[in-house]
């Protein structure tokens, strides 16, 4: 975007002032005749100007002895070349000038005129730190170029990394505008940079540290009773597979189940049937089983497997710090000390001795057996839910 249309007269007047001022004539036949000029006429504030005034003259056999260079600025410096670099710190338009001598001591200058644009001012607004997962409001609306131009800003998130392949790790362009937002995933510490840049190409950047901190969550392990009930009938050498997956989503602590088997009508003629119940978790690498038995004739014939202290039971009420209530879960349900009985369960129930019975015209009256399993399990369920602090 250009300067303003009353801006453009002035700079251009300047220049042919500092054109008709650039080099004037000595006084007397042995003064030399100064010549100044320079590679540019404007530049951004901290960018160098180089000047020469090589093509200054001094009559023979007189030569030219030294430079004695004023910036305008207050510096002054004296050389035995005739060329020089500087770099104005400050904006404005700055006269600057050469002064010659030869080796008798007869002098001439030249001076010419250098319009230096003043670098954008940065105004950042940043919060001191978000949690993980929450968004950082980047502001950096209120920056501004002191000659009223208008400036555009950019934003680099990331000052270790050089995304653009520039060899410059400062000045990737990771967001555009005044205002824009970072969100964030993990507790660290990030820096980056913004840079503005005014109509005239006056660039400023600077660095922005951000903190980010872990979110604080409170733990707690409820214990349930978690109850299954299957049953069915079964004849000699048919298996029924019940296969399911016991507190999906929790910790396993305990559990207890039963198969029994309907006791025989005549059990004085028909020998009581025997069952097997087997259990197969292949996730953990544990396999049991049980057979029926009968301690009462009264009583039907049961079978009883159970298996308690499967995971350690845990501190019932904590707080926690992480990035996110799905990496405490995460990293909760899936303790290696804590994972025994994840995933599906195998019973087997099969029917072993339902035969011979006492034969009826022949037929075995007795070929298999009713039968009922219960499971009761006891699990811990994670409730985790954030802390404000």
């Amino acid at each position: 975007m250009a300067k303003s249309p009353a801006t453009v007269p002035i700079l251009i007047s300047l220049l042919m002032i500092s054109q008709v001022i650039a080099g004037c004539g000595g006084i007397g036949p042995g003064n030399p005749n100064a010549s100044l000029s320079s590679d540019r006429d404007i530049v951004n504030q901290g960018e160098a100007v180089n000047f020469d005034a090589r093509d200054s003259t001094t009559p023979d056999p007189t030569i030219i002895d030294e430079y004695r260079w004023d910036f305008g600025d207050g510096e002054i410096r004296t050389t035995k070349q005739g060329v020089i670099s500087h770099i104005f710190d400050g904006s404005g338009t700055f006269e600057v000038k050469v002064e010659v001598f030869n080796d008798e001591g007869g002098s001439d200058s030249a001076s010419t005129l250098i319009i230096v644009n003043a670098i954008p001012h940065i105004v950042l607004n940043l919060p001191d730190f978000v949690k993980s997962g929450q968004e950082a409001r980047m502001d950096a609306s209120g920056s501004f170029d002191p000659e009223g131009g208008a400036v555009d800003v950019t934003w680099d998130f990331d000052s270790t990394q050089d995304s653009d392949g520039d060899s410059d790790p400062l000045n990737d362009v990771d967001a555009s505008g005044a205002v824009t937002s970072l969100v964030t995933s993990q507790a660290t510490n990030i820096s980056g940079t913004v840079t503005v840049v005014d109509d005239s190409g006056g660039s400023n950047t600077t660095t922005w540290n951000l903190r980010v901190i872990s979110r604080t969550f409170r733990v707690i392990w409820e214990e349930r009773h978690v109850d299954y009930d299957w049953s069915g009938y079964l004849e000699q050498g048919q298996t029924e597979e019940i296969q399911f997956q016991p507190g999906d989503g929790s910790r396993l602590i305990d559990f207890t189940s039963t198969l029994t088997l309907s006791r025989d009508i005549l059990p004085i003629m028909w020998p009581e049937d025997n069952f097997t119940l087997g259990v197969d978790v292949p996730s953990s690498g544990w396999s049991f089983s049980v057979i029926t038995t009968q301690d009462n004739i009264t009583e039907n014939s049961s079978a009883v497997l159970e298996r308690s202290s499967m995971n350690p039971v845990p501190e019932s009420d904590y707080t926690v710090f992480a990035n996110s209530k799905e990496e405490v879960e995460m990293q909760l349900l899936n303790d290696p000390n804590g994972r025994f009985g994840q995933g599906n369960w195998n019973f087997l129930v099969t029917a072993m001795e339902c035969d011979p019975d006492t034969p009826v015209d022949g037929i075995d009256p007795d070929q298999g057996n009713d039968w009922s399993l219960q499971a009761r399990f006891v699990i811990l369920v994670l409730r985790v839910s954030e802390i404000s602090v």
